[in-house]
């Protein structure tokens, strides 16, 4: 049987979602203050060393809930408050003080629900939570397991930095955590100056564009969200690079965001100067409802190109570039969405064909299920490497077994590098 794509609203870009449910759930619904969320450590240690899958440009941790787990959570400087999108955890914590919420316009149809919940006892490795409570959606709207092609329970962001330094190593897949005074900083990082406000963390970087001009911006420094740059004050007719393509670009409190994908000639942060790089060009009028003025953010197809240290208390963000910094940035090059499937998560079903793409030409179609590429059985491939085959060379030829109009069928699928 092939699933549905309906079954999992926006979530190769959900980021747009999310942000807008907790900023809502945080400043409607919560009278928390700022400071008093954090994680420290259990015992005298100074430091810990915890590691981290990174699955489609996410970092996701295990951590220990009410001494239940260990659950799967997504590491996200974008998100002010931790949100469990896995309903089967209302029951399986045994959370006796909770209250049912109401949030009202995000995306197309009915009122979401969440529970509230009351502070919860959290663990990852030597760390313990303090005061921190979250949001439990009451039904998974957001579909991040299938997007991942692995169970996701949900999304920890501030409460986990707001007291520690953390070190990301995307090399070796580690996090290193230590109190900011205990911290070694890396002798050859470069310090970038950031500043947190209402809960995320944002950087300043200079912009330059294809057409020459320049521009100074303000960014979010959002490791949840898999992009390497958005843009959001660019319009359609002013500012957009003269190749680019349409994108959908997810789902936003007000209904569906659509926008563009191009590239910069340059972006400056520090000291470093990316250039070529990818960025996504989002339209519509809902980032005229946030809190903060800003300019966009910047994502984890940039940020895992450094080794970096997030260091809130000190409003510091330090950079070293890695091993691949100065590889070329690629984007998709099939022209198809899709997302893991199936009681295991490991079928692979189109959920969206681009027209005029690649795999649009060959005749795929939504609801199609890839069943082998290049003869190898995708069950025994993770869903990021199927990513990378398909951002891989310019006119490279796969051959694909799926499963179209009911029946099996062999396609050659040729790339094509579109920006």
């Amino acid at each position: 049987m092939i699933i549905s794509s309906h079954n999992i609203k926006s979530a190769h870009h959900r980021s747009f979602a999310l942000r807008f449910l907790v900023l809502l759930l945080l400043f409607c619904c919560w009278g928390f203050a700022a400071n008093a969320q954090y994680f420290d450590f259990t015992d005298k240690r100074k430091h810990v060393t915890i590691p981290f899958k990174m699955v489609r440009e996410m970092i996701i941790i295990q951590l220990n809930i009410n001494n239940k787990g260990p659950f799967n959570f997504i590491l996200d400087t974008g998100v002010g408050l931790m949100l469990i999108t896995d309903p089967k955890l209302v029951d399986s914590l045994n959370i006796p003080n909770r209250r049912t919420l109401k949030i009202a316009g995000i995306g197309e149809g009915d009122d979401y629900e969440a529970y509230a919940t009351s502070a919860l006892d959290i663990r990852v490795r030597s760390l313990r939570s303090y005061d921190v409570a979250a949001a439990i959606l009451k039904t998974d709207h957001f579909g991040l397991s299938n997007y991942a092609g692995m169970p996701i329970h949900g999304l920890l962001g501030y409460e986990f930095f707001n007291n520690l330094a953390v070190k990301i190593d995307y090399a070796d897949s580690t996090l290193s955590v230590w109190r900011p005074k205990d911290i070694k900083r890396q002798k050859n990082g470069t310090k970038v100056h950031m500043s947190v406000e209402d809960r995320k963390p944002y950087v300043k970087a200079k912009v330059t564009f294809t057409d020459g001009h320049k521009a100074d911006n303000k960014l979010v420094l959002d490791i949840g969200a898999g992009h390497a740059l958005s843009l959001e004050n660019i319009s359609e007719g002013k500012g957009l690079p003269a190749k680019h393509i349409t994108a959908n670009l997810g789902v936003g409190l007000t209904g569906p965001v659509s926008g563009f994908l191009g590239r910069i000639a340059e972006l400056d942060i520090g000291k470093f100067k990316i250039k070529n790089l990818i960025t996504s060009f989002p339209q519509g009028e809902q980032f005229k409802k946030l809190s903060i003025k800003r300019d966009g953010n910047l994502g984890m197809g940039l940020m895992k190109r450094f080794s970096m240290v997030i260091d809130y208390p000190d409003s510091a963000l330090y950079l070293k570039p890695g091993p691949n910094f100065n590889q070329p940035y690629e984007h998709d090059m099939s022209g198809m969405e899709y997302y893991g499937g199936g009681e295991d998560l490991n079928r692979i079903i189109i959920s969206r064909v681009e027209p005029g793409s690649p795999a649009d030409q060959i005749g795929l179609e939504k609801g199609d299920e890839i069943l082998a590429i290049n003869i190898k059985p995708v069950k025994n491939m993770s869903i990021e490497q199927i990513d990378n085959l398909f951002k891989s060379q310019n006119g490279r030829n796969f051959l694909l077994e799926v499963y179209h109009d009911g029946k099996k069928d062999d396609v050659l699928l040729t790339l094509k590098r579109r920006i």
